[in-house]
């Protein structure tokens, strides 16, 4: 699977996607800047990585979401081809209309940066397949603006649909109903907040992350 990591100024977990991508696949993912307006010919794969893009200033993900490259995203997007987004790359797809809902600031209006425990509420999608259904994880966070918010309705159809993925053990930011990470409809493109791709090394503190490169690219 080819692969390509988004890169917006302010992002710095593009060289943690880059090493988790390149550990599963064998293969380095294409670093694609964001003023590009089109991603690498034959991409199958985007991820859009953590980070402070334009230094979060407006809202978190609001500048990035309007960069010359979303265009290219929200098409290969469109095509079913999956699309991950983590932390600052959740917000910029909320804000880019890819994902329904929004972040806002923490509950505690503090950054929280920890280890967060997770469960895995569906292990039937192209990004899970690889966890048990129920399983617990510990994955790390680091974050100002997590606390995912949607309105009640918009709340009951996703959990309707099964797009919640990922569900914190013990809430660290005030989003509704403890979500930590949701797809589209479609299933294709992923939020979350925790960092599964600083989870893909013990001597980096757990593993807990691989599984869902691996169930992602295709690793045994």
């Amino acid at each position: 699977m080819k692969s390509a990591v988004i890169v917006f100024p302010g992002s710095n977990c593009d060289r943690d996607a880059h090493d988790a991508i390149a550990k599963v696949t064998g293969h380095a993912p294409a670093m694609v800047w964001h003023q590009e307006s089109e991603l690498p010919e034959g991409t199958d794969f985007v991820m859009v990585p953590g980070g402070f893009s334009y230094g979060d200033y407006l809202r978190c993900g609001a500048m990035a979401s309007r960069s010359a490259i979303m265009p290219a995203i929200v098409a290969h997007a469109a095509t079913g081809a999956p699309v991950l987004g983590v932390c600052n790359g959740f917000q910029i797809l909320t804000e880019s209309g890819l994902l329904p809902g929004a972040l806002m600031r923490n509950a505690g209006l503090k950054f929280v940066c920890e280890k967060a425990k997770l469960k895995v509420e569906n292990a039937n999608t192209r990004f899970t397949s690889h966890y048990e259904g129920g399983a617990e994880l510990i994955v790390p966070i680091a974050h100002h603006d997590g606390n995912y918010f949607a309105d009640d309705e918009t709340l009951d159809r996703i959990e309707g649909e099964g797009q919640v993925i990922f569900r914190y053990g013990r809430n660290p930011n005030g989003s509704k109903r403890d979500i930590a990470g949701i797809t589209n409809e479609q299933g294709n493109v992923m939020g979350m907040m925790p960092h599964p791709e600083r989870a893909v090394d013990e001597k980096h503190g757990g593993t807990d992350g691989l599984k869902l490169f691996e169930s992602l690219l295709g690793s045994a």
